[in-house]
């Protein structure tokens, strides 16, 4: 593998040693310069046009997102933050890679790896057509409302529209995304996809399930306060007390 220039964009000190520190110890990585706010990072990456960018999210004069829209250079980007719920769950919903501060070295050389498996292709441009940057996911993940998803799928990131989803259940720590592309389980809580979803398109109907309105095929009573969803794909899904009543007044 060639010689990947990475540019470290970081406001905090002792992140920005550790970067380093870290980064002077893998033999196909070269630091090729340090920001230390939003502006100063949109200057470097569009001079130095880096191969990857450790983006910190919270900047001064500009934040992590802000540098995205931004620049013309489009690098592949592992982001780095302090606990962050909203930070965190979009990172999930883009399949986005980034370190939780603080991190150690063994932390940075597992986020770093997975980073590397994907490199020889981006950097040769040898992407599928379903292949999105990191920037691009970055921009889609951190908007709202979310009007797509990305999902991994072993070495691949799988694109997701949000008008393709039938319904969502909560899996534990992740939630199972049933649409037109398959099923994909990114790790982050119902609550939080409900939470960027459109609230027009979808329902929560139950504590454990999401449903898009669009994909609703009929509905029946179940008992005398519940209703039964048929979805067009054939899932029936039983709604709560409360989401059945909401779904009665919609069809009135």
């Amino acid at each position: 593998m060639s010689q990947v220039r990475a540019l470290v964009v970081e406001d905090e000190p002792v992140a920005r040693r550790s970067l380093r520190e870290y980064s002077e110890g893998v033999e196909w990585l070269t630091l090729v310069g340090e920001a230390g706010d939003g502006v100063e990072a949109v200057r470097l990456i569009d001079r130095l046009e880096p191969d990857l960018v450790f983006l910190d999210v919270h900047l001064p004069e500009l934040s992590g997102l802000q540098v995205i829209e931004r620049i013309r250079h489009r690098p592949e980007i592992v982001f780095t933050t302090a606990y962050d719920r909203f930070a965190l769950a979009a990172f999930e919903v883009g399949a986005l890679d980034y370190l939780l501060k603080p991190f150690g070295r063994q932390r940075f050389q597992t986020r770093l790896e997975r980073v590397r498996r994907r490199l020889p292709g981006l950097l040769s441009g040898l992407l599928t057509d379903t292949a999105v940057p990191s920037a691009e996911r970055a921009r889609d993940a951190l908007g709202s409302p979310l009007r797509r998803l990305f999902a991994r799928a072993g070495e691949r990131i799988v694109p997701i529209d949000v008008q393709t989803i039938q319904h969502v259940q909560a899996q534990g720590d992740y939630v199972e995304v049933h649409s037109e592309a398959g099923r994909h389980l990114p790790h982050m809580s119902l609550g939080e996809l409900a939470s960027r979803l459109d609230p027009e398109a979808f329902c929560q109907v139950h504590r454990s399930h999401l449903v898009s309105f669009a994909a609703i095929e009929s509905l029946r009573p179940f008992d005398s306060r519940r209703l039964l969803i048929k979805l067009r794909n054939g899932t029936e899904i039983l709604a709560s007390r409360s989401a059945s009543e909401l779904l009665r007044r919609l069809v009135r």
